[in-house]
């Protein structure tokens, strides 16, 4: 009869990484002595066991698979993998502890710029994935099914404010609804399709829409096709210290800046 443990073992063969997300120190210590030859990667919101190789974890993902993605890309951007290696993460799915293991190979195509997006902004990460999650849903959705556009400047709000301008009343002038609440979610998409940007604090709290931005857009360099929304975005992310998010009227695209420049950019019908 043959045992459990030869047939499952060709998901760690050959594995150049063992990634442990998130795990408890009994755990972590379990791997202490591994082969030299397999690096050993921990993945989480903090650094609970000491590991000399770490990936942070801005947020909590619920979803595996974004999760696991998350933590490659991460481990891509400070070299502690590279495009081929065959990685294995360890992670819980079903409960606390870890009960399901998966192989990944650590691609380039991975390297979207969501872990730049995330863990080196200054908005709390969690509101620069709630208003990424409006930006994707209404590039995939639109508004009553018709593409539309929309600006979200995130992060340094009293900056972004003094670099801009009202171009119609404020709704949220005497609010305090913050990004993320579905009610405030569907009120950012029915907005959308009004003209200027949003402007959302560090903290998610919305503190206006239709603003016009007037920084300075000498030196601003952004990829050839894009218009006056997306120089916007990149002109404001390099006077102040806010990221912007960017939904395409015209090709639907979502895309963010952050000190001028060009961080990332996704098909939302493919996120």
């Amino acid at each position: 009869m043959i045992d459990a443990s030869e047939l499952l073992g060709d998901i760690v063969a050959d594995a150049d990484a063992i990634f442990l997300f998130s795990p408890s120190g009994s755990y972590y210590d379990r791997y202490a002595d591994i082969d030299a030859g397999v690096d050993l990667v921990v993945v989480g919101v903090e650094n609970t066991v000491g590991a000399d190789s770490f990936v942070e974890l801005p947020l909590e993902f619920d979803n595996v698979k974004e999760r696991i993605k998350f933590g490659i890309e991460g481990a891509m951007e400070h070299g502690l993998v590279e495009d081929g290696d065959v990685v294995v993460c360890t992670t819980n799915l079903f409960e606390e502890g870890t009960d399901t293991v998966t192989r990944a190979r650590a691609s380039e195509s991975m390297q979207s710029g969501v872990y730049d997006l995330f863990a080196n902004s200054r908005a709390d990460p969690g509101v620069i994935r709630d208003v990424f999650d409006v930006a994707v849903e209404l590039g995939k959705k639109g508004q009553k099914g018709k593409p539309v556009g929309a600006l979200f400047v995130v992060g340094d709000a009293g900056k972004v404010m003094n670099k801009s301008r009202p171009l119609s009343y404020n709704p949220f002038e005497k609010s305090h609804v913050h990004v993320g609440d579905p009610i405030v979610n569907v009120m950012l998409k029915e907005f959308s399709r009004l003209d200027g940007a949003f402007v959302i604090s560090d903290a998610g709290k919305i503190v206006s829409a239709y603003r016009y931005l007037e920084p300075s857009a000498e030196g601003v360099d952004i990829p050839k096709g894009l218009g006056a929304r997306h120089m916007a975005a990149g002109s404001i992310t390099r006077e102040t210290n806010a990221t912007a998010i960017v939904l395409s009227e015209s090709d639907g695209m979502v895309r963010a800046f952050k000190g001028g420049e060009l961080i990332l950019e996704l098909d939302p019908e493919e996120y």
